[in-house]
């Protein structure tokens, strides 16, 4: 594998934000106390510290070969060309032409084998990096990455879903990690709902209901605490911390050449708000672009998607790497599985799991690189095969989280990933 623009961030342990954190809580004597920390420069080095996830799912199953490893010429590869990429050597397919000159930041994983062709079942294990079973149900990534990496005390959430449609409300999502890190739902983008004080509701009087409720709430966890008690009073906390940052989920703020340079469609304006969270602080956002689900008419399908998807992609990666953003930033491209080599009679491609990609970038990811490969007609995977436990594991190592570590829930350790599996070997830099 070839390792072009390596990430050179001194940076992969233990945060300044951290080490600054335990250093002035061991410190109680210290002169000023945290009031020395308190300074813009210092407080803006402490947020860019922070590790952050972006998912972009492809919901449907993305086809490969009009994607990232296309393979014109063969009876497999469709009508599209390759072209090249700002990396020499890597080509992706014709449908991403803007995304093809930002290359040098990305990594492609082209050796994806998860063996699962079932949407619902496909899509549970690449979110939880595990199989479904009866027996238990896991965390997805983002519930993780939102107890592994956010800010304790901040008043925003840290598991964020910008959704097609829909309303908002909270996913379930979060297994036995518990409601406090179940997803926020941002229905088509739009903000939370409900989180602007009624006009009839004077600043005083909302201000004595809550404190009403703090007193009536800590009076009965002093007697019956459980986690469940205590999401339901972290929710009211951060709704009314949320009522107070409202203007994080406005992405009307964002200058009207910032819509024009993303796209003005759905994802244009989905990719330029998760931006916005993201410079917020906010740890893990998921983005969606659907249907990939190409039975039928599959080219003239990925011609329209791809169109939308490349320009808001390649200018959100393009913002982040502009904004020195990548080194803290892990960016993935995924879906629950890939697409057939072989096109169908409807002019379509159908599932396949065995050999497909997934794209990422930032933190530890090697830059401009590709790594694993599929045979010349994109059948089966003949070099560095991964699966979706070790992509899950991958994803964690990447931000600093050792996925191999437990989460103490409850006085039980929990493995943070699974740990029949481990991350890809060779790849983070």
């Amino acid at each position: 594998m070839s390792l072009r623009y390596p990430c050179r961030s001194t940076e992969h342990g233990i945060a300044r934000r951290q080490f600054l954190g335990n250093l002035a809580a061991g410190a109680g004597a210290m002169v000023g106390g945290l009031g020395v920390f308190n300074t813009p420069a210092l407080a803006s080095m402490l947020k860019s510290d922070q590790k952050r996830i972006v998912v972009f799912n492809m919901h449907g199953g993305l086809s490969q070969l009009e994607s990232w490893d296309p393979k014109p010429g063969t009876e497999t590869g469709g009508p599209f060309l390759s072209i090249p990429t700002s990396v020499p050597g890597i080509h992706v397919s014709e449908l991403l032409p803007m995304t093809a000159q930002q290359m040098h930041h990305l990594c492609l994983i082209r050796g994806v084998n998860t063996s699962e062709d079932d949407h619902g079942k496909g899509a549970y294990l690449m979110m939880t990096g595990r199989r479904q079973t009866p027996a238990a149900d896991y965390p997805q990534i983002g519930a993780v990455a939102a107890k592994a990496l956010s800010v304790a005390d901040s008043g925003l959430p840290g598991h964020i879903l910008i959704t097609p449609g829909g309303g908002g409300g909270r996913g379930n999502d979060s297994a036995w990690l518990g409601p406090k890190y179940s997803s926020v739902q941002l229905g088509n983008g739009n903000p939370p709902p409900n989180i602007v004080r009624p006009d009839a509701i004077t600043e005083q009087s909302d201000a004595a209901r809550q404190e009403f409720r703090r007193k009536v709430s800590e009076r009965f966890l002093n007697r019956r605490r459980t986690a469940v008690t205590e999401a339901f009073t972290y929710s009211f906390e951060q709704a009314e911390k949320l009522m107070v940052q409202k203007d994080v989920f406005d992405v009307s703020k964002e200058p009207g050449s910032e819509h024009e340079r993303y796209g003005t469609h759905d994802l244009g304006r989905h990719c330029l708000l998760a931006r916005r969270l993201l410079e917020n602080g906010i740890s893990f956002v998921q983005l969606s672009h659907s249907n990939y689900d190409t039975h039928n008419e599959n080219f003239d399908f990925h011609i329209e998607q791809l169109g939308e998807f490349d320009r808001a992609f390649s200018t959100f990666v393009a913002d982040l790497a502009d904004r020195g953003m990548l080194e803290s930033t892990l960016i993935v491209v995924l879906s629950e599985f890939g697409r057939t080599p072989n096109v169908n009679l409807y002019y379509g491609r159908d599932h396949w799991s065995k050999a497909w990609s997934v794209c990422t970038a930032g933190c530890r990811m090697p830059r401009g690189a590709v790594f694993g490969a599929t045979n010349a007609n994109g059948t089966e995977v003949v070099e560095h095969q991964v699966d979706h436990g070790n992509l899950f594991h991958t994803y964690l190592q990447a931000v600093g989280v050792d996925s191999t570590g437990n989460f103490s829930i409850d006085g039980r350790d929990m493995p943070i990933a699974d740990p029949s599996s481990k991350p890809i070997e060779g790849l983070l830099v």
